[in-house]
């Protein structure tokens, strides 16, 4: 686990096993830098919402529980923004080929509404393919100060 605290910026890394465990292990991190970092307990349930469905899409989804395979966390909080990076090493997706989770067909389905609750709790939301495989989630959420 890297860290770099110099002024109100910092980054902290880990790389996580392809299990369950992790999927707590990246809550619990992001959610103590979010906490540092000012957010109210709101934004605090929403990230952890957004780290845990972007964590089990890159277990369950992406690595395929794969005991080779790991899933990096990386969480940055800037004076005015906490940014969330979660990447796999499966075979990626194409983000707008998802089925709407909204249409009457999924609506009972018991998998498909992660990014949809991702979209819904964070400001931003990245995704990309990554070379020669993976996948990327980049999410950001904005300090609202009062």
């Amino acid at each position: 686990m890297g860290k770099n605290t110099g002024g109100e910026a910092e980054t902290v890394d880990q790389f996580l096993d392809s299990s369950l465990e992790s999927v707590d292990s990246a809550e619990n991190l992001v959610i103590e830098v979010a906490q540092k970092a000012g957010f109210e307990e709101e934004d605090l349930h929403k990230i952890g919402m957004s780290v845990r469905e972007s964590m089990v899409n890159a277990v369950v989804h992406g690595n395929q529980y794969s005991a080779h395979k790991k899933v990096h966390v990386s969480v940055s909080k800037g004076p005015d923004r906490l940014t969330i990076v979660i990447s796999d090493q499966g075979k990626g997706f194409d983000l707008d080929a998802l089925p709407d989770p909204l249409a009457d067909n999924n609506l009972l389905r018991n998998c498909g509404r992660g990014i949809f609750l991702i979209r819904a709790f964070m400001d931003d939301i990245q995704v990309r393919r990554l070379t020669p495989n993976g996948t990327e989630v980049t999410l950001t959420k904005y300090l609202v100060r009062k």
